[in-house]
């Protein structure tokens, strides 16, 4: 009885042992460098919604309309947008100048889509802040309707959420739409860029 339950015992931890060292394997086969790097090459290849990004290159004019206040009049202004593709065709970079509250307003922003994540990740700075704003979010099944979402934080504490819809109408026509939460509160439109390209 006594060698039974020791050959068993012994049993269980070559088991067990075999097991681990088939996982260290594996770990160690989905680790191959030569893998990996052919990998990351095919990722790193502009891709259908980098052709479209593409597509934007130029000169646009924008018109901008915001919602300070639920129930006041929005304010309007009007400015100017260079678009470039960045790193070989890889990311769409935007120029922004106008005016922003009454005020000269300039801001860059970066656009990609992320291979791996497939996802679409956006960055904006401008002259109103010393802190960067990203939103990630999907697309439509043909990429020209972009979701994202991000939130920044509040002076006095909290966060604000913000929702924004960006619709590639065609070549010489975009849309951008955003919304925001103060606090977890309801949601009110709070822009609204109309992109046209420049005869």
């Amino acid at each position: 009885m006594r060698f039974i339950k020791h050959t068993l015992t012994g049993f269980l931890i070559l088991l067990a042992a075999s097991v681990a060292i088939a996982k260290e394997k594996k770990v160690e086969q989905h680790m191959d460098p030569q893998a990996m790097m052919e990998l990351y090459s095919k990722l790193a290849e502009p891709g259908e919604p980098h052709k479209l990004f593409a597509s934007l290159a130029g000169s646009w004019t924008t018109k901008t309309t915001e919602w300070m206040e639920p129930n006041k009049p929005p304010m309007e202004s009007t400015g100017s947008v260079e678009m470039k593709m960045l790193l070989d065709g890889r990311f769409l970079q935007q120029e922004f100048t106008g005016s922003m509250m009454g005020k000269p307003y300039s801001g860059i922003g970066v656009s990609a889509y992320d291979n791996l994540r497939k996802r679409y990740v956006s960055t904006w700075m401008d002259t109103m802040s010393t802190g960067i704003f990203i939103m990630e979010g999907t697309g439509s099944a043909d990429g020209k309707t972009i979701t994202l979402a991000g939130k920044h934080a509040e002076p006095g504490g909290g966060q604000m959420t913000h929702r924004a819809i960006w619709k590639i109408i065609d070549n010489n026509n975009q849309t951008f739409d955003m919304y925001g939460a103060h606090h977890g509160g309801k949601e009110m439109k709070m822009m609204e860029i109309i992109y046209t390209r420049k005869p």
